[in-house]
This record gives C-alpha cells, structure tokens and sequence, in this order.
C-alpha cells in the first residue's frame, strides 16, 4: 500500500505589521484569502497576495500561503 495525499483546501495569509506594541513586541494582524486552488503554482499565489498587499494601509510583515491535506493509505 502507498500514502497518497490528497489536498483539499488552501488559503493565503498576508501578514500586516501594525508596528509596536507597550511591551516592545511587535503587533501583527492577518488578512486571509480562502478557497485558493490546491493546484495553484506557489509563484502564482505570492504574485497576487503581493499584489493585494500593495494595497493595504499597514506595511507587509509576511505572506503565509496555508495548505490542508487528507494523508489516505491506498
């Protein structure tokens, strides 16, 4: 038998740099974009999440790109 994974839901984080907070660490807040195709290539993915960044207020701590999987033993 062989594992096979099988992916069925991915999202994009982009994460927001909110600057810094009263005890010295730095606050972020996270903007997600859900339903992303699982066969999405990763490049694709950052060029539009990057994209969609530009426009926010906050500067840019990140992008995040979140996939789940089903690990199935065929």
């Amino acid at each position: 038998m062989a594992l096979v994974k099988k992916p069925f839901s991915t999202r994009v984080q982009i994460r927001l740099s909110l600057g810094m907070g009263e005890n010295g660490r730095e606050r972020t807040r996270a903007k997600s974009l859900n339903s992303i195709k699982t066969d999405a290539l990763d490049q694709d993915v950052y060029d539009v999440a990057s994209a969609l960044a530009a426009l926010q207020s906050y500067p840019v701590a990140g992008i995040r790109k979140v996939e789940q999987s089903d690990l199935i033993n065929e």
